[in-house]
């Protein structure tokens, strides 16, 4: 065997133990992430499962010293408020990424706009419902839903709008090019061809800041407050999971302990379920456009 033969052998035997490696840390990576996701669903599910009921999502919470009960409530207060969220802040963070990454490069505006949504992304919670409360409900002189859509939608931008600049960002731009060559305007271009290529990244990030704040509670505690019978109004306190979720757990009755478990079950399957839809419609979207 020559050296040159031995040599390819060698460096052929290399490449093969560095991709195992690679491959094995990248599968590591992948299992440290999931186990954990999928011991805490397998433990809700230990501690809530035996709890659901259809009591649970028909009826509201019981008065102190009587069994039974539900969130339906609850359930009903967090759809409307993660609605009010999105319906404010999947738009505005949409609209701020493409202006960033299609009209605003280079500009002091958008350096500024930028570096406010990063800053944005680390403000924690309970400051962001504290300033809801200073700016919305004490204007209001009471505790709202809207209040409470606000404080969430504005933890939604930021993630939203970066996701956003991020996806356009990752469109060639053959393909503006292409457009802006045969006589289409620039904002028909952006909205036709650039959201489009781009839509399952930006689908994404929206899913990624819902998910972060479906399950806040320190937003609502100074917004939204709680309420513990139906509320479908926006101008008034309106219960939520999260908020029912705090109160029930920090209550001395096992009753209340044994229906927040079950209220965090639920929340995750919400969110699961929630997710998943917008995926499954996003990809089928995907697809007609593509064909």
């Amino acid at each position: 065997m020559d050296f040159q033969t031995r040599t390819m052998r060698l460096n052929s035997a290399r490449r093969t133990a560095t991709n195992f490696f690679v491959s094995s840390l990248a599968v590591l990576a992948t299992i440290i992430v999931i186990v954990p996701l999928v011991a805490i669903l397998f433990y809700l599910i230990y501690k809530g499962a035996s709890s659901l009921n259809v009591d649970f999502f028909t009826r509201i919470p019981a008065p102190i010293g009587e069994s039974g009960g539900g969130m339906a409530n609850s359930i009903v207060g967090s759809g409307i408020i993660l609605a009010v969220a999105s319906l404010m802040g999947i738009p505005i963070g949409i609209a701020a990424g493409i202006y960033l990454a299609e009209f605003g490069q280079g500009t002091f505006l958008a350096n500024a706009v930028r570096f406010t949504a990063d800053v944005l992304n680390g403000v924690p919670s309970i400051v962001m419902g504290i300033s809801i409360y200073s700016l919305v409900v004490m204007n209001q002189k009471h505790f709202s839903a809207l209040a409470g859509g606000i404080a969430l939608a504005i933890m939604m931008v930021p993630t939203i709008t970066r996701t956003t600049e991020e996806m356009l960002a990752t469109v060639p731009h053959a393909i503006r090019e292409a457009a802006l060559g045969l006589g289409v305007p620039k904002w028909r271009t952006v909205m036709s061809v650039s959201l489009r290529t781009a839509s399952p990244g930006i689908i994404t990030g929206c899913m990624l800041a819902f998910a972060r704040v479906a399950g806040e509670t320190a937003p609502l505690l100074f917004t939204a407050l709680g309420n513990q019978f139906w509320s479908f109004k926006l101008n008034e306190p309106i219960a939520a999971l999260p908020l029912q979720i705090f109160v029930y757990a920090i209550s001395p009755y096992d009753e209340f302990h044994r229906l927040a478990w079950a209220g965090a079950l639920v929340l995750i399957i919400m969110i699961m379920v929630s997710v998943t839809l917008v995926r499954i419609f996003a990809n089928r979207g995907a697809l007609k456009g593509g064909s």
